[in-house]
Order: structure tokens, then C-alpha cells, then sequence
């Protein structure tokens, strides 16, 4: 049974984060993949040489000098950051990205208005396999080649990803780990259970910010490809099966 975990915002950052995937790890070796993003990091870098990040609907615009700034900071740099800090909990992580072997191909969203953002078209899940048959976690940088002739690369956003990534493990459970402990409702309450509907309604009536609703595209997608289970969580989520809220297809629970 494989399990894919999404880690990103101030959670990939968290003095915790290492020792949360060592003890997910530790319980069921062979059976994790991390895929992780690093927004801020390239707004960082972006800004370090003159450029101003900019974003539609939540979703970064990509241009071609852009992608080289993605390309360096989620596959060069923060990638071989998680993959340390894992060894050094004693988890035996490998880095690789969406564009090794074209593990992921992906096609543009918009080229004119975003630019060299991709949305996932299909993930070779082979090489994952064959890290974790042989006792490796893949930590995976959401970078796709481009599906056709070219094969340049696309950014891909990073839930997309793993939703995809999921999809092609066949996984047992997706979770996509938030900044927050889960759905919140109206009042900010924590909502347990979550459905497509309800989450739509949530949406039209903004509750739900842009970085969550991309949460839950992906999460409802993953679940649509057969993925058994999805939550979004915090990092608690790792080592506690009831946290976050649960994506359904039936009606949703709030506690």
C-alpha cells in the first residue's frame, strides 16, 4: 500500500517535518513518496535578480527566464535540502524530478497567460516503484516535460502533481499537507468530512482562499483516479490518521 505525501508552505520549513516522515517511514518502509514544492523560495530568488512574482488565480506565471529560476530552487536546491534533512533522521530519501526520464508529462495551461505552467497528462510511475521496491523514498520536484516532440519543461503545481503521482501508484491515501489543519468553515472551524458539492458551495461563497481550492482540485481529482483516501492536513496528519479533513463523495460532517 503506498501512500504519497504533498509537503509544502511553512510545513516544509517546520523543525518537525524530518522527524515526521522518519516515524511514517519507520512504520511502513518502502511505502512513502514526498512530493514537495517551494513557492516562496523561487518568489525569493525571482526577487534576487530583479523579477516580480506574479500570479492568476493562484497559480504562478511562468515565463522562460522564470523557469530557470524553478528549475534551480525546487530541483537544486530544495530538493537536496528535504533529502538531507531525511538522511539525517535516517530516512534513505533520493531526489529526482518530474522531468527525470520524463517520469512526468504534462501540457501548458494557458501559454499566453501562464506562460510555462503545466497541468500533469501522465506520470510513469516506474522509477518511483523502483526506488521504494528497493527501499528508497522518492522526493520528488513537481517539474514535467513537456508531452511532444520538444520535452521542455513545464512547473507544475505541486498538489497537481501529487494528486497525478497518486493516481499512477494506484495509492492508498493522498495527503496534501496545509498550513492549516484542515477545511475551514465559515467560522473557521475545522471541517472533518468534505464533499465535491459542499466544497464547491464553499468556494462560490468565499470561504475557501485560491491555495486551497487548488488543494482540493487536486485532491477530489486523486480521488476521481482511484486513489483511496485524501486529506488535508498538518503535519500531524503524518502520524495521525484522524486529522485534517477527509474528501468524499458523500456528505460532508463538520465537528
Amino acid at each position: 500500500m503506498k501512500r504519497v505525501v504533498k509537503i509544502g508552505g511553512r510545513a516544509q520549513s517546520s523543525a518537525d517535518l524530518a522527524e515526521r516522515i522518519a516515524t511514517a517511514w519507520r512504520e511502513s518502509p518502502g511505502s512513502l513518496c514526498v512530493v514537495h514544492g517551494g513557492g516562496d523560495r523561487i518568489s525569493e530568488f525571482q526577487r534576487r535578480v530583479g523579477l516580480e512574482p506574479s500570479f492568476v488565480d493562484g497559480r504562478r506565471v511562468t515565463t522562460r527566464a522564470d523557469m530557470e529560476i524553478v528549475r534551480m530552487v525546487l530541483s537544486g536546491l530544495v530538493n537536496k535540502e528535504l533529502v538531507a534533512a531525511f538522511a539525517a533522521a535516517g530516512v534513505p530519501g533520493v531526489g529526482i524530478s518530474g522531468e527525470d526520464a520524463a517520469m512526468i508529462t504534462a501540457t501548458p495551461i494557458d501559454a499566453t497567460g501562464l506562460g510555462r505552467a503545466g497541468k500533469p497528462v501522465a506520470v510513469r510511475s516506474d522509477l518511483i516503484e523502483l526506488l521504494l521496491d528497493n527501499g528508497y523514498m522518492p522526493v520528488i520536484s513537481p517539474l514535467a516535460a513537456e508531452d511532444g516532440p520538444t520535452g521542455e519543461a513545464l512547473n507544475v503545481n505541486a498538489d497537481d502533481a501529487a494528486a497525478a503521482i497518486a493516481i499512477a501508484l494506484v495509492a492508498s491515501e493522498l495527503l496534501l499537507i496545509a498550513d492549516v489543519e484542515g477545511v475551514l468553515d465559515e467560522s473557521g472551524k475545522r471541517i472533518a468530512s468534505l464533499d465535491q458539492s459542499d466544497a464547491g458551495e464553499l468556494i462560490q461563497n468565499g470561504v475557501i482562499n485560491r491555495g486551497m481550492r487548488a488543494k482540493l482540485e487536486a485532491g477530489f481529482a486523486a480521488l476521481a483516479g482511484g486513489v483511496g483516501r485524501v486529506r488535508i492536513s498538518t503535519l500531524e496528519g503524518m502520524t495521525d490518521s484522524t486529522s485534517g479533513t477527509l474528501l468524499t463523495f458523500a456528505q460532508s460532517l463538520i465537528t
